[in-house]
């Protein structure tokens, strides 16, 4: 059925006041009492030790602890991030156990070693500590290692003379068959740190590697030192020569990786076109890069990511003033980010990863719709506004590290109901909105990157109202798959399947989940509800391909060391715990449902890959069918919650679409006088398919 025209309601309100101090009261108790009642950290070192023991004690099949240690060190390895950290936590509780020392330093260094793999710096850096307050049988197996995390932590904070101090450490404490590994991270660090002179003599004591990747890697560091030394026709020379290398199966990775390289030196000997065009070629190669985790790079101190080439094209093309050809450039890097997301480990339909280019958007959009797309690079924010006519490009002089300060700050503001949330929403309004020339009553589509995926947009203001006052908004990891998911589900049936308060323990207990569903379920004449211990996980995926709108009402955790393993905290069945995975998620037959929404603390967050949206829940659900996803930023209010799901359900249950809804909803709690503060209203963004609609309760 064809979508009616959509009818911009500009929704009348009297001016805004600064929030009183009984509203600012409220809202700081409310954060309060959600932030006491979060979930404990999972991934401390003492609950590290009561995971190993209960996943030690259900293993059909027992090892040893060392045994559990070599397997944490080959998941490590292969990219199974969480899964390593369970074996590592057998491996702990088995070391206090038995009481061994050595064993409590190999547990915790395997720790630190995926800790770091996966991006977790602080979580690496305390168990790498850890590790060498324990006397180990052979001091080489930890303390070269666990300083060798340290420096590769240092490393990626900026801190290189730090790093350089840890790796000189590892060195003087590593094996023979460690010790190029060490040395090259040495290397990269001295380059960094400016010290070309010594990372020259390091670079003479590395013996040539036998094993092809190896040997590539060490010569893209010895190219990298080319340019820092200065000699950039000499390292386009050798980077040139790798372009041809043959590398085994990985041959098209590091030849991307030369290009780059290429076009790098380049760009230090002045010549951008030359560049753009190295850069051309270094894109060309990376769809046909099959995505997986490269340990050896963290091992080399190199840490690679192939979002770096898509940001210097970007920069590239928006020096020469190509803004079709930037925008075009960011929108292929969060298709591919996926894949390098998921690293080959679950199926991903064509879908999730294709791309459409900037004519092929503009005929799908409407008058009064506008495409917001950001791009944080490291020196500044790139953002493209797109109409159906137009696009413009504007640049922020923001870099990557400001930006993640002022939207953590402001976050933070919010979250804690600060009165000093507001002035820091019209400055990052201003700053980030005011130069797009936007006009009130466009629908706002906003396609964030990297910090800004942790912005409620909504909550931003500009002349002195909140941009959702203005602006129905709705947000999307990637305008391409916005696209994809608006021509897929434009007008469902109105059943509503609803899940909420599921039965796992006391303190999972959520009351006001109850009565959110069974009101929301009066407004669906067809209805299907699963509460308490019927909230199970297999009573989600029975019918979780027959359910045009699901309402889960329910305690989430976003996974920061693996985002496939984030989870969302279903009903006991058998008498265990029988949580959701986002793994597992993905391979749910969820075409047929429109919409999902995840009435739950934090349920929109996940790890931020460099350069890429959002990880865990909103890709799965998305990349398993579901055409458009409502997901919390930080922990919710119940009472707020109530106003605001309620509003949106029946707004939709009347035929508005999804977008118009979700204003309606977060207008209706904001001109409530206790809950105007943007912690109630605000934490919730809908995400995807934004012109949604259902039919009437008939349909």
């Amino acid at each position: 059925m064809a979508l009616n025209a959509i009818v911009v309601i500009l929704v009348s309100l009297t001016p805004l006041q600064p929030a009183s101090a009984q509203q600012v009261v409220d809202a700081e108790a409310a954060a309060s009492k959600q932030e006491q009642a979060r979930l404990a950290d999972t991934d401390t070192l003492f609950a590290l030790t009561n995971d190993g023991a209960v996943l030690y004690a259900n293993d059909a099949v027992k090892l040893s602890g060392y045994q559990y240690c070599s397997q944490a060190v080959a998941l490590a390895e292969a990219g199974e991030f969480r899964q390593s950290v369970r074996a590592a936590s057998k491996a702990l509780h088995l070391a206090n156990t038995t009481k061994d020392p050595n064993l409590l330093a190999m547990a915790n260094r395997d720790l630190a070693i995926v800790y770091s793999y996966s991006g977790q710096l602080d979580k690496a850096e305390d168990f790498a500590r850890e590790a060498l307050k324990y006397p180990a049988r052979d001091p080489k197996l930890v303390v070269g290692p666990a300083n060798k995390v340290l420096g590769d932590v240092q490393t990626r904070r900026g801190d290189y003379s730090g790093a350089v101090r840890s790796y000189d450490v590892a060195l003087a404490n590593s094996s023979e068959r460690y010790m190029p590994l060490v040395k090259s991270s040495l290397v990269n660090a001295l380059i960094e740190s400016g010290d070309a002179v010594r990372a020259r003599e390091v670079i003479g004591t590395i013996a040539p590697a036998k094993e092809p990747s190896l040997a590539a890697q060490f010569d893209r560091t010895r190219a990298r030192l080319l340019l820092a030394e200065n000699k950039p026709a000499e390292a386009r020379d050798l980077y040139r020569q790798l372009t041809t290398r043959t590398v085994g199966t990985d041959t098209g990775y590091y030849q991307l990786w030369a290009w780059d390289g290429v076009a790098r030196s380049e760009l230090a000997l002045g010549q951008k076109q030359a560049a753009a065009d190295a850069v051309g070629h270094a894109l060309g190669g990376v769809d046909a890069v099959r995505s997986r985790f490269r340990s050896e790079e963290f091992k080399m101190g190199l840490f690679s990511d192939l979002q770096s080439v898509f940001e210097r094209a970007i920069g590239l093309y928006s020096d020469v003033g190509d803004a079709r050809q930037a925008f075009e450039v960011s929108e292929h890097s969060r298709s591919r980010a996926l894949l390098d997301a998921v690293r080959g480990r679950a199926a991903v339909s064509g879908e999730a990863v294709a791309t459409v280019d900037l004519a092929t958007l503009q005929k799908t959009l409407r008058p009064d719709e506008r495409v917001v797309q950001f791009h944080s690079l490291p020196d500044r924010l790139q953002v493209w506004v797109v109409s159906p006519t137009a696009i413009a490009e504007k640049s922020v002089a923001i870099s990557r590290d400001d930006l993640t300060e002022v939207v953590e700050s402001f976050r933070n503001s919010v979250v804690r109901g600060r009165r000093t949330a507001i002035a820091t929403a019209d400055k990052l309004g201003a700053q980030l909105l005011g130069p797009l020339d936007l006009q009130d009553g466009q629908r706002l589509i906003v396609v964030p990157h990297g910090p800004l995926h942790y912005l409620p947009f909504q909550a931003l203001r500009l002349n002195g109202r909140y941009v959702i006052e203005t602006h129905p908004v709705s947000v999307s990891p990637s305008m391409s798959i916005a696209v994809q998911l608006a021509q897929r589900s434009p007008r469902v049936s109105a059943s509503l399947t609803a899940f909420g308060n599921p039965r796992i323990d006391e303190k999972y207990e959520l009351p006001g989940a109850e009565i959110e569903v069974k009101q929301l379920a009066q407004l669906f004449p067809r209805n299907n509800l699963y509460i308490g211990a019927a909230a199970t996980k297999t009573q989600f995926r029975d019918i979780a391909s027959r359910s045009p709108l699901m309402h889960v009402a329910a305690h989430a955790e976003a996974d920061q060391i693996d985002p496939l393993y984030s989870r969302i905290l279903l009903a006991n069945e058998n008498g265990k715990q029988n949580f959701l995975e986002a793994h597992e998620i993905l391979g749910l037959p969820m075409q047929g449902t429109a919409l999902v929404t995840l009435s739950a603390c934090e349920s929109g967050l996940g790890r931020i890959a460099q350069g890429d949206e959002v990880l865990g829940f909103t890709r799965s659900f998305l990349s398993a069918g579901t055409s458009s996803l409502i997901a919390s930023l930080w922990p919710v209010s119940d009472d707020a919650t109530e106003v605001l799901m309620t509003t949106l359900y029946t707004e939709l249950s009347k035929g508005r679409d999804v977008q118009l809804a979700m204003q309606a909803g977060q207008l209706a709690v904001l001109k409530n006088p206790r809950m105007s503060h943007p912690f109630f209203w605000a934490p919730f963004n809908l995400i995807g398919n934004w012109r949604l609609t259902v039919g009437g309760a008939g349909a």
